[in-house]
């Protein structure tokens, strides 16, 4: 595998004369997690669709795992794995058969037992699909998509429907595999989902990428962090680029005049901040 698992450069894609994607360029390094993030009609999922080759672009050039996604191969489909925003499973086959089914179409699939277990559906093995909650549904679409063993996973919105307890298992999943060196790209609108487990991110406003970085490096330039309190019964709230220095000197200042700072907060940047702060004028 390559140092760049994917490669795009001036990605452009128009549907009746309305652009969709207007020039975009980012790449994804082999082994880590990308996170696409943007409101709806941003770009994401045409973008996404062309890496996979469901869609041509208008012009650009892309690259995936090495090949260009308009002129698959085998091996190419073999190395990539799809999880859909939805979809589409046999209502009255079992867990079990889905993964053996799908399991048959690769030449070195994972162990079918060792994907349920990676997706926590151990126990509904014998159960069909159609008695599946949605939450179980989409442990069995990532199932689908893991039993080819690819090098690179295509997540789109995969926890959609997830209580919170089965989308921190879900995570811990995505975690797992890229400590086995998967490469994925992963949409969500889960902007916790997104700082949890992406290694970088890149955010889609109108078809444009308007920001790209690592979680940290992007709260690095969101709007400047809040403190808030109540003196005299009064609420103030204060917004500063150095934090530490005004609550240095509110607090020394009370002390010396023997008051009460109550319900003192300090509200740092957080990725949704950065996230609502660039797409605002599109939501």
């Amino acid at each position: 595998m390559t140092a760049n698992a994917v490669e795009v450069q001036n990605l452009q894609k128009s549907y009746d004369g309305v652009e969709a994607v207007r020039g975009i360029s980012f790449e994804i390094r082999a082994g880590e997690v990308f996170g696409l993030l943007g409101p709806n009609g941003a770009g994401k999922t045409t973008t996404v669709e062309i890496l996979e080759g469901y869609r041509r672009p208008d012009a650009g050039t892309v690259s995936v795992l090495g090949i260009d996604p308009r002129r698959p191969t085998l091996d190419w489909r073999e190395r990539i794995g799809v999880v859909p925003q939805s979809g589409e499973l046999y209502p009255n086959l079992t867990v079990l058969e889905h993964l053996r089914l799908f399991a048959g179409y690769y030449a070195q699939p994972r162990p079918v037992n060792e994907v349920l277990e990676l997706v926590g559906l151990e126990e509904k093995a014998s159960a069909k699909t159609r008695t599946l909650s949605g939450g179980q549904r989409r442990r069995l679409d990532l199932g689908v998509a893991l039993v080819g063993d690819p090098d690179l996973l295509f997540l789109d919105e995969p926890t959609t429907g997830f209580d919170p307890g089965a989308r921190r298992a879900a995570w811990e999943t995505i975690r797992s595999l890229r400590s086995l060196g998967k490469t994925i790209l992963l949409t969500t609108h889960y902007i916790e989902e997104a700082q949890r487990l992406a290694d970088r991110v890149a955010v889609l406003r109108r078809g444009e990428i308007v920001a790209t970085g690592t979680p940290a490096e992007l709260t690095g330039v969101a709007p400047a962090s809040r403190i808030s309190y109540r003196k005299d019964g009064e609420r103030i709230d204060l917004q500063t680029e150095d934090p530490t220095r005004v609550l240095h000197e509110l607090t020394g200042e009370a002390l010396r005049g023997g008051a009460r700072l109550e319900a003192l907060e300090v509200h740092r940047p957080t990725l949704e901040d950065v996230y609502l702060s660039l797409t605002e004028e599109t939501e």
